[in-house]
């Protein structure tokens, strides 16, 4: 577990954009239940890839099209909501960070760490901007 004090400002920059922070594998199940589309966020204190991932994620809202809801779980902290999400995402190995964008309660699209380490945050976008534009 991380000291809070440390993921809090990394929570904030999603919550702050309106993705819902999951604790519980309960708030996992009832977030994928709903009706449209939800991107779920696996969030991570990986500088490496993570530090791109936020942004990316940010950016990619700024679209006409885009999920009606946003979620997030924190790898390292929320370990029930995290392991939760994780199931939802097979056959996709778990990793952190990671973006799954789910339609009604179907995972049409997955961004995995591979797919976000190394890459600028407007390439991360444009992934997810394209994925939206195709399901959302």
């Amino acid at each position: 577990m991380y000291p809070p004090e440390l993921v809090q400002p990394m929570k904030d920059e999603l919550t702050s954009v309106g993705f819902e922070e999951l604790t519980s594998a309960v708030d996992v199940e009832k977030a994928l239940q709903r009706e449209g589309t939800t991107l779920v966020l696996v969030n991570s204190v990986c500088g490496c890839a993570a530090a791109n991932a936020r942004p990316g994620a940010k950016m990619s809202l700024a679209n006409d099209k885009k999920p009606n809801h946003l979620v997030t779980v924190f790898a390292g902290v929320d370990r029930e909501a995290t392991d939760k999400a994780r199931a939802e995402m097979l056959p996709f190995p778990p990793s952190s960070p990671s973006m799954a964008l789910f339609k009604d309660g179907e995972l049409v699209h997955m961004l995995e760490r591979h797919h976000i380490e190394g890459r600028p945050a407007d390439m991360i976008s444009e992934n997810l901007k394209s994925a939206y534009n195709e399901h959302c």
